[in-house]
């Protein structure tokens, strides 16, 4: 390396700019930044936020309605089947900086959100035609510059100061539901205090078998679908028929049946639907039927045509 003409470069000369940390003033600028774009931009498709229809996990997240909708939709494709058992990251800020999944949200049905119900604003210096959202109480506007909460259920928005004063009187001013602390969601929360306070309300909420928007949890595994709830009414009405449905017929058929009992020893059975169709039908044609109604129907318009083929056979035969 020498007698070239050239020279070597020092470490002080490579390095002009040392590393340093940011400045509070930078920190803050780029956590507006970021939450300008949350309030702007859905997460999941990364389309524009329409604030005429909005709605928010418990999280506090800000989502078109039809990205929801479109993530609801059952499918075929292996995306669509993570989306069956989602996923839920164990730290909301590395989840919130990177890009998201419908199955990193944890939305299972509609009820695990709420739909969001902004006062429109406008401002008149403002040549953007884009709706914004003013709070109804203290007439500010609502945005990144300042902290936003909704209600839960009613999905009505205030600001962080107005609720202050709403809480004491425990209705929403805008339709008179009962307000209370716990279900007041922050908008977009950044302070980890706030995000431990929504994460500890929502376990509560799973316990009791209720969403985010305090409806009942269809999917929790205790309720069980519609078909095994029919099935157990069905059972139960069963078991009642075959049990007190006896003892509540009252004295009149127990008198009538007393002689047989005495001279019998024992009740003669009862013949339900399903056996008089079988009675009735001896090649077992409406036996194969399982609504009992309908096989004996059947089983009385097979047994009137054997009595007319029976009658065609005697009348052939003199």
């Amino acid at each position: 390396m020498g007698n070239d003409g050239g020279s070597i470069p020092t470490r002080r000369e490579l390095v002009k700019n040392a590393a340093r940390l940011p400045t509070i003033s930078e920190l803050k600028a780029t956590a507006l930044e970021a939450l300008t774009h949350a309030w702007q931009n859905d997460p999941v498709s990364g389309d524009p936020i329409d604030l005429d229809n909005v709605v928010s996990d418990w999280r506090g997240r800000l989502y078109n309605y039809e990205t929801v909708l479109h993530g609801l939709m059952p499918s075929a494709s292996s995306d669509d089947q993570e989306r069956d058992t989602p996923k839920e990251s164990s730290d909301d800020n590395e989840t919130a900086a990177r890009d998201l999944t419908f199955a990193d949200t944890g939305i299972r049905s509609i009820r695990d959100v709420v739909r969001l119900h902004g006062k429109p604003y406008k401002p008149a210096s403002s040549k953007s035609t884009a709706t914004r959202w003013q709070c109804p109480v203290t007439l500010k506007e609502l945005g990144p510059g300042s902290k936003a909460v909704y209600v839960v259920p009613c999905g009505h928005v205030f600001s962080d100061l107005a609720i202050e004063t709403i809480l004491p009187d425990k209705l929403c001013p805008e339709c008179s539901t009962a307000l209370v602390a716990a279900h007041v969601v922050p908008i977009l929360p950044s302070e980890k205090a706030e995000l431990a306070k929504l994460r500890t309300r929502m376990d509560t909420l799973r316990a009791e078998g209720l969403t985010h928007s305090l409806k009942k949890d269809k999917s929790a595994g205790n309720g069980g679908n519609k078909k095994s709830k029919k099935n157990k009414r069905k059972a139960g009405a069963d078991g009642d028929g075959d049990g007190d449905g006896d003892d509540k017929s009252g004295n009149k058929k127990n008198g009538a049946n007393e002689g047989h009992d005495k001279t019998d020893g024992a009740p003669a059975p009862k013949k339900n639907k399903k056996d008089k169709a079988a009675s009735a039908d001896p090649n077992g044609i409406a036996s194969r039927i399982n609504n009992p109604m309908t096989a004996s129907l059947t089983a009385k318009v097979l047994a009137e045509q054997e009595a007319l083929q029976r009658q065609r056979k005697l009348a052939e035969s003199r």
